[in-house]
């Protein structure tokens, strides 16, 4: 399992002690070199290759793609492009000339955005019937599958906190505490979706006249932005394997709450409790999308593999491959994600036409607020 949530490079500079990443990718600022399809994306390609186009984090069995690829008679190619932010971003751009044929990674964050410029095409996915009902959108066109679902929270390096007797924060508001002064990391809300998703977390609690105040708060509080998961959580975060490798010294990161258990299969040796936490105060639910690319080369391919995500076989073995939760019903769940992933009861969530109409806006209000 590559358990990365974004692909993102470093490029941070400091006012006082908050160290701020500068925004580097938005919506018309994507550099993109797209390659597409040689029949100029008509569709009627009948190429033996499909191409799934996605944010960093995706990953399969290879015995569970091989057993799609032998069925379906078409090799799979993945081609990842950074954190889900920056890659629907470049999916957008290139949609006259796509990269490939299906895209998998847009959120509920970001689901307009991709709708309203015209990225995907239709297609009903077999069985589409027994994804559960509350993960549905787009019934009448079927232009997107639900795929998985989430909560992004704030995650905490458990003996950081013992260490210095002190309990860990539980809520939005302890977070601007001065006890937990310089200890948090968030990824950019203009090129992240976790970091997005944080964003639309705290406007959610606070409500639109009340989030502003709050970020200023975390601002003042020490809060440091990167560009991506990636970033923030194997680098900057002290909790986790790759952090403690690189020296992070941030205990608080906005990840999952499914994150602690790639703390215990990936440990060595395998710890018996997971060395993180998850402040379930703080969370916002996420649910991510695939769907076939408008001009897709290979359409017949693309719906084969848009079938296979939504599947049995791909749904039961996300769990330990991108620690995320299933959408089909009767899906079973792997003893150790369930053991130590933190069921949230109570997730912020927001109206998808409230995010459509806001989005924008908050983001640029959020940059200027707290990036400059």
């Amino acid at each position: 399992m590559s358990t990365t949530r974004s692909g993102s490079t470093t490029r941070s500079g400091s006012t006082k002690k908050v160290t701020f990443t500068a925004v580097a990718v938005g919506i018309g600022l994507v550099a993109v070199s797209a390659c597409g399809s040689s029949d100029g994306g008509s569709g009627t390609s009948d190429s033996k290759s499909v191409t799934l186009v996605s944010h960093d984090s995706f990953n399969v069995s290879k015995d569970v793609l091989k057993d799609f690829e032998k069925r379906s008679g078409y090799k799979v190619k993945v081609l990842k492009d950074g954190d889900a932010g920056a890659a629907v971003n470049k999916a957008i751009l290139s949609k006259d000339n796509p990269q490939g044929d299906v895209f998998f990674g847009v959120d509920n964050t970001l689901l307009s955005r991709a709708l309203d410029n015209g990225l995907f095409q239709a297609h009903e996915v077999k069985d589409s019937e027994k994804i559960k009902a509350e993960f549905r959108v787009d019934e009448g066109k079927h232009r997107v599958t639900p795929v998985d679902s989430g909560d992004i929270c704030v995650n905490y390096d458990k003996k950081y906190f013992a260490d210095k007797k002190l309990a860990p924060p539980k809520s939005f508001a302890d977070l601007t505490k001065p006890a937990y002064k310089d200890l948090l990391v968030t990824e950019n809300a203009s090129t992240s979706s976790p970091g997005l998703g944080f964003l639309l977390g705290t406007a959610a609690e606070y409500g639109d006249d009340g989030w502003e105040s709050y970020w200023k708060k975390l601002k003042a509080n020490g809060v440091k932005v990167v560009d991506g998961w990636e970033q923030a959580y194997n680098e900057e975060f002290s909790g986790s394997a790759g952090g403690k490798k690189a020296k992070g010294d941030r205990p608080l990161v906005v990840s999952y709450a499914s994150s602690p258990p790639v703390e215990v299969l990936y440990g060595k040796p395998q710890p018996k409790q997971a060395p993180t936490g998850v402040a379930t105060g703080t969370c916002f639910r996420q649910v991510e999308y695939a769907g076939l690319l408008s001009n897709a080369g290979n359409a017949k391919g693309g719906k084969a593999l848009l079938d296979f995500l939504a599947g049995q076989e791909f749904q039961e073995d996300m769990p330990l491959n991108m620690f995320v939760n299933p959408v089909r019903e009767g899906t079973k769940l792997p003893k150790l994600f369930t053991e130590h992933g933190v069921t949230v009861d109570a997730p912020q969530t927001m109206d998808p036409k409230k995010i459509a109409d806001n989005r924008e806006p908050w983001i640029k209000s959020w940059t200027s607020l707290v990036l400059k």
